[in-house]
């Protein structure tokens, strides 16, 4: 029993010990006489039994019935396996046509272990760098390998462009590897689109710095000519954290983008590339 419920109990004990007048209870519990008369009558009936509400142990009106969270489940399980609350709600709408609140979703994906939120898994402690202010000043880049077509097709890379300050992908470009080539036409892609930035923030890969120490540092690489010859700057991350949007959006696109291109059949990176409407997901 609450505490709001031994309080009440108390006062009307006091009520009928003749302690205190129906008024003063009134008073005390916030409640009309009306109110005070009804559960006295209710108390010398049924005992302290009767003060619990008449709804008491009955399923709510807006609980989803077992046979439609037992089918909600079985989906997840056996064609959304891996797929986010957010994703799998989504899904279940547009795909099975099952409209479930997404908190209800995700209570039940946590509920039956096929979900871990995000709070409860470890984390490690890293000084922010703090985003640039204004859109395209200072673009991410990275490319991410990874088996983006699960075994129907050879592993490869996806070329990701994140703007800096928004968090917004603007360009992705699937190819077989991370290669000085394919970042040119991507760099060349994104310019033509959104115009050039201020500078560019990558890892230290080989395309972007020459990571050899018997080579001089005046030594560039040959995609660090261009963006020099374009008045762009090349910022060099120290760690994955330090371009943490990049990386964040690295690990929804292979969990978002993978189950999009699964559903929709597409199975190779020529599939991908004509098929590349993505920039919408959210990164965030």
């Amino acid at each position: 029993m609450s505490d709001k419920k031994i309080q009440r109990l108390a006062v009307l004990q006091d009520v009928r010990d003749h302690r205190i007048t129906q008024v003063r209870a009134a008073e005390i519990l916030n409640l009309s006489t009306r109110q005070i008369t009804r559960l006295l009558q209710k108390l010398n009936q049924d005992g302290v039994s009767g003060l619990a509400h008449a709804s008491r142990g009955q399923p709510g009106h807006h609980r989803h019935d077992e046979l439609l969270k037992s089918k909600c489940l079985s989906i997840i399980s056996e064609h959304l396996l891996g797929f986010g609350p957010t994703l799998a709600h989504e899904k279940l709408s547009s795909i099975f046509d099952l409209n479930i609140p997404v908190e209800t979703v995700r209570r039940w994906m946590m509920a039956n272990e096929l979900w871990i939120p995000r709070s409860k898994r470890l984390k490690r402690p890293y000084q922010p760098r703090y985003n640039r202010d204004c859109f395209g000043e200072l673009i991410q880049i990275d490319g991410s390998y990874h088996d983006w077509f699960e075994g129907r097709a050879a592993k490869c890379c996806l070329l990701v462009y994140i703007d800096d300050a928004t968090g917004k992908l603007l360009h992705l470009r699937f190819c077989e590897a991370e290669t000085t080539f394919d970042y040119m036409l991507s760099t060349r892609a994104y310019i033509e689109q959104y115009g050039k930035p201020l500078a560019f923030y990558s890892d230290k890969h080989s395309v972007f710095r020459v990571n050899q120490k018997s080579r001089k540092d005046s030594q560039i690489t040959q995609f660090g000519r261009i963006l020099n010859e374009l008045n762009i700057d090349i910022i060099f991350a120290n760690s994955p954290q330090a371009k943490g949007r990049v990386e964040r959006a690295n690990r929804t696109l292979q969990d978002r983008l993978i189950k999009e291109m699964r559903l929709e059949g597409i199975s190779s990176i020529a599939e991908a590339s004509s098929g590349c409407t993505y920039l919408d997901i959210s990164t965030a």
